[in-house]
């Protein structure tokens, strides 16, 4: 609950932040004709429905199993993510990249660049706000780790999103407030055409980034090795247990199936077997409520 939590109030900072700042930047980029301003509307925008996607992920990953998904709808929220990181490609990176090259064959120059420098200055403390909201969040859950680490290890592929979105937010900000002073300064917009070109190669990079981190999730990925560890000792140190032979695991959203293949300490009927194996189950699911799912096989080596 307290993961959800955190994405959820993740999620809510960033569109909160980018709605407002998608609005400002639109505004600004017709008073000015930048088009690294209206390249980072255009991103703004897509960020703000990029969350709203990832709201119908969190809401679709809730749904009870039923006969055709009996493991449940966690992985929704996987697929969800992918969705949102296609976006960033295509509707911001892809956008950004040919809106800069048509800026390359015009030669106007910005009108009002003031404006545009106050917007995008304001924008940066913004998504600079957002930023620091999702670090917050991802710090109550990455028990110790370093951001990067976390990044790597996680399973919330909604957080990772948002804190991709965050940091390609305000970089292409300041990419964007560099090439508009760049252009003020020197007088050539060809500045602000490769600002605009910047954004869209970073949003790409980004995106694509994201897309094979959260692809991997939605492929079938186990829990992380902390988690699968911990697992194991778990079950290791149970008295109805000799050894665990084997111990497979898979993500499912913000759910976990586990499949145990142990051998059992020595039980005088199978009745008395049958209930080690079931206090094991909701032993382990007491333990850790993420587990929905276990299948216990007793076995010998």
């Amino acid at each position: 609950m307290s993961h959800e939590n955190s994405s959820v109030k993740s999620i809510l900072f960033a569109l909160l932040a980018n709605l407002g700042i998608a609005i400002t930047k639109t505004v600004a980029a017709v008073i000015t004709g930048s088009g690294a301003m209206l390249a980072e509307s255009i991103h703004s925008f897509a960020d703000c429905g990029n969350q709203g996607l990832l709201f119908v992920g969190l809401k679709a990953s809730k749904k009870a199993p039923d006969p055709n998904h009996p493991l449940g709808y966690g992985k929704a929220i996987f697929f969800w993510s992918f969705i949102v990181a296609l976006i960033l490609f295509s509707m911001g990176g892809l956008f950004s990249i040919y809106e800069g090259i048509h800026k390359l064959g015009s030669h106007e120059g910005l009108s009002s660049p003031f404006i545009a420098i106050a917007v995008l200055s304001v924008s940066v403390i913004l998504e600079g706000i957002s930023l620091w909201a999702c670090i917050t969040q991802i710090n109550k859950v990455k028990h110790g780790q370093s951001i990067w680490k976390w990044f790597v290890n996680s399973r919330q592929s909604e957080l990772v999103v948002v804190l991709g979105e965050d940091v390609a937010a305000l970089l292409g900000l300041l990419f964007a407030l560099a090439s508009v002073v760049l252009s003020m300064v020197t007088g050539n917009p060809l500045f602000d055409a490769v600002g605009s070109i910047g954004i869209g190669v970073l949003l790409i990079v980004i995106s694509l980034f994201m897309a094979v981190k959260i692809s991997g999730l939605l492929i079938g990925q186990g829990v992380d090795q902390e988690v699968h560890d911990e697992i194991t000792r778990f079950l290791t140190n149970r008295e109805e247990i000799e050894l665990v032979i084997n111990l497979i695991t898979l993500q499912l959203g913000a759910q976990i199936m586990v499949a145990v293949k142990v051998k059992m300490n020595h039980a005088d009927t199978i009745d008395q077997l049958i209930a080690n194996i079931n206090r094991c189950e909701a032993a382990l699911k007491k333990h850790n409520p993420s587990i929905q799912w276990v299948f216990f096989e007793p076995d010998v080596e």
